[in-house]
């Protein structure tokens, strides 16, 4: 069974050598989790603490630069990193898919 939330943060980069991209600019970046595993006690579980989980890590990120963080910080990469934070954290198997904007995703 799949469950799944959905959180956001705005948060800025630039991307070194790129023509668009090398230049300061934020996105609001829409963040999923999908945890994977079989119900215990009635659910997988709760949403709550999915949510705690999540916003936990991503509080680090919001409102910063990810430059800060990584070296090139493409949606590719912020989303390696924050599943690198979250695989601390969760003891099930998930999936994490990192939007930046509309229609752009990256998923790991």
């Amino acid at each position: 069974m799949k469950l799944g939330i959905i959180e956001h943060i705005d948060s800025a980069h630039s991307l070194p050598g790129h023509v668009k991209c090398g230049v300061l600019h934020g996105h609001t970046y829409r963040v999923e989790l999908i945890i994977e595993g079989e119900p215990e006690k009635g659910m997988v579980l709760d949403f709550g603490e999915m949510k705690t989980l999540l916003k936990d890590v991503l509080k680090k990120y919001d409102h910063r630069l990810f430059n800060d963080f990584i070296e090139y910080p493409s949606v590719e990469n912020i989303c390696l990193l924050l599943r690198k934070d979250l695989e601390a954290k969760i003891k099930h198997r998930f999936v994490l898919r990192v939007w930046e904007g509309e229609g752009k995703w990256a998923e790991s």
